[in-house]
């Protein structure tokens, strides 16, 4: 795994996207002996992208072009919130539109049937989980959005995943400590790349309430928990106050040291905010 993160500041264009990606080098290497490319979506909410609450379509967009060069099947994936139909959301941020005009499907994973059930490995909370058989032999792309969250600190690459999950009813495991749930997802179901989408992010009591701020800012990078400390140093948040990052780290899943990470592109102070929390 890399530690390598690219942090682009740039106008809201593919071009910026492109050059994030390719600061990464030859992303071919991701897809090797794998049947497809699912990118996992932020559609909490039918919120568009300019409020910072959910994923950029032209993130998306610039993804499902980079990625058309090595493998033929892609997908947009996510799953019902209990707030949100993925599907409603799915027409109302406009990623339906890009979807169409790349001729790349959208899978609710919640509608989807065959699901398997995985052991965690010494799990935080979860001894197994339950995800859609579809996301097994996947490279799995997180494209996540640069915004605060009032349970979890930050929503990111990590959080990002919970939503592979595919119950519409996510109660349950709000209770049993979301960030834990986090950990024990990502120690299973790792994003083979994470790209946060910080064109426009979200500061206050996330994931859907709060102010959005123009950062004009794409981090990506294959480490996801590096990627997600970057982008946590640029949101002026410790990472060591994040414990599903914090704890990622300890049990070897990436890095999170800031000296032990390379980054590309901008450098943190260049970009960085004070992001209100509340």
């Amino acid at each position: 795994m890399s530690s390598l993160v690219s942090l682009i500041k740039g106008e809201r264009t593919l071009e910026t996207v492109y050059k994030a990606l390719d600061s990464l080098g030859n992303l071919k290497y991701l897809t090797k002996d794998i049947e497809r490319v699912l990118i996992k979506v932020n559609f909490i909410s039918t919120k568009t992208y300019e409020t910072g609450v959910t994923t950029d379509p032209l993130v998306v967009e610039a993804i499902i072009h980079k990625f058309k060069e090595f493998v033929d099947e892609i997908y947009v994936v996510e799953s019902n919130a209990t707030m949100t139909n993925a599907n409603k959301a799915f027409e109302k941020t406009g990623m339906k539109q890009i979807c169409r005009r790349n001729n790349v499907p959208f899978i609710n994973l919640s509608k989807e049937k065959e699901k398997v059930k995985l052991r965690v490995p010494e799990p935080e909370v979860l001894k197994t989980i339950t995800v859609p058989k579809i996301v097994l032999n996947s490279a799995l792309i997180s494209a996540a959005k640069l915004k605060t969250h009032s349970e979890t600190g930050v929503t990111l690459g990590m959080k990002n995943m919970f939503g592979i999950l595919p119950e519409k009813w996510k109660f349950r495991y709000h209770l049993l400590g979301i960030s834990k749930v986090v950990v024990d997802i990502n120690s299973i179901i790792k994003p083979k790349l994470a790209v946060i989408d910080g064109f426009y992010a979200l500061e206050g009591p996330g994931p859907t309430s709060g102010s959005p701020v123009k950062m004009n800012t794409i981090i990506a990078g294959e480490d996801v928990v590096a990627t997600d400390a970057v982008a946590c140093y640029i949101m002026g948040i410790d990472p060591n106050e994040i414990y599903h990052i914090k704890r990622a780290y300890e049990k070897g899943f990436g890095e999170m040291r800031l000296n032990k990470i390379k980054i590309v592109g901008a450098k943190i102070e260049e970009v960085q905010r004070k992001f209100r929390r509340r």
